[in-house]
């Protein structure tokens, strides 16, 4: 049954209502704080639709009802103001990541925390590594006498840095040399094709061996050994929210959350192409807790992937707040990196 427009109004009041109080609303309530010139007679009547309709529930005949999950589905695609961050907020998100953008674990670091911050829930962060990733460029720089930082860039992260070993007797000129060689090699190529390049291009470093070893070495290791980065932050922020007093809830939340597996099922199933996504409570047999919502945004900027982060917090979620601090910390993002 499609909804008017005035049912529409009456579940989006009572949405942002209960959301501000995690109380139930009464018609009384939508009345005197919202419709006056309507009366409480009609509100009663709308509200029992809605309820027959499975927007609202009733927990106690005397009170007044909640929200759904259907009603918040409908709530976030349809009901919710578009709601804009205050000038300090954008702020303190600018700050986050002025002095750190060109590290890839930096910014999922401080993203999480600057989420977490101006949301006042649990936020999590997501930055995937592949074999599939293509080398864009590379470079070789001496740090000390015998070992020097290799630095790669690839068209989904931002800079890897590793220390190599490399003979004392190598001059500046020699690494410089060494770094164009392997450079030619390596860029427009993904890591899985280097790692699996013929042991005969080996011959092309006649010299430069044991530099062109590391270095491989270096790239092999970076693929075996780096999982899913998942970062949370915040986790006892849920404990904030009143319907977290039963300690069963409390203990399915901190399953999920402290689970790099569960986390890291729930971020990756998003598409890059998807700038928000909100999945309430658990319709699709994931490993959601029922009673929570997960809202997460897929960040790029120029080209580069930047991760997906998010909040995972109640159904009673201020899914208003949490969508414009996903929205303004991906809009600044891409604002500064293209600034660089």
């Amino acid at each position: 049954m499609k909804l008017s427009e005035r049912k529409k109004k009456i579940l989006q009041l009572v949405v942002d209502d209960y959301i501000s109080t995690a109380q139930p609303v009464s018609s009384k309530t939508i009345t005197e704080k919202y419709l006056t010139p309507i009366s409480s007679a009609t509100i009663r009547s709308e509200l029992a639709q809605l309820e027959e309709l499975g927007y609202l529930s009733q927990p106690h005949t005397s009170s007044g009802r909640v929200p759904s999950i259907e009603a918040y589905k409908l709530y976030v695609t349809e009901l919710m103001d578009k709601s804009k961050l205050s000038t300090k907020e954008l702020a303190v998100i600018k700050e986050a990541f002025m002095a750190h953008v060109d590290n890839l674990e930096e910014v999922v670091q401080n993203a999480v925390k600057v989420i977490s911050d101006l949301t006042d829930y649990t936020s999590v962060g997501y930055a995937s590594h592949s074999d599939k990733e293509v080398v864009v460029k590379i470079d070789i720089f001496r740090h000390k006498p015998n070992q020097a930082l290799l630095l790669i860039v690839t068209e989904n992260t931002l800079i890897r840095d590793r220390f190599i070993n490399i003979p004392l007797s190598m001059t500046d000129a020699q690494i410089e040399d060494a770094a164009r060689m392997i450079s030619k090699l390596f860029v427009g190529k993904a890591f899985g094709e280097i790692v699996n390049l013929d042991k005969v291009v080996a011959e092309e470093f006649e010299g430069y061996r044991e530099i062109f070893a590391n270095v491989m070495s270096a790239i092999e290791d970076y693929i075996a050994n780096h999982s899913p980065d998942v970062i949370t932050e915040g986790e006892g922020k849920i404990l904030n929210h009143p319907e977290y007093n039963d300690s069963e809830k409390v203990k399915n939340f901190l399953s999920v959350i402290t689970s790099k597996d569960k986390l890291v099922g729930l971020l990756s199933e998003d598409n890059d192409d998807i700038e928000i996504s909100i999945k309430i409570g658990n319709t699709e047999g994931k490993d959601m807790p029922s009673d929570c919502s997960l809202v997460t945004a897929t960040y790029s900027a120029s080209g580069i992937n930047l991760g997906t982060y998010g909040v995972i917090g109640p159904l009673r979620m201020d899914y208003q707040k949490v969508v414009s601090v996903l929205e303004g910390v991906g809009k600044i993002l891409e604002d500064i990196i293209k600034n660089k």
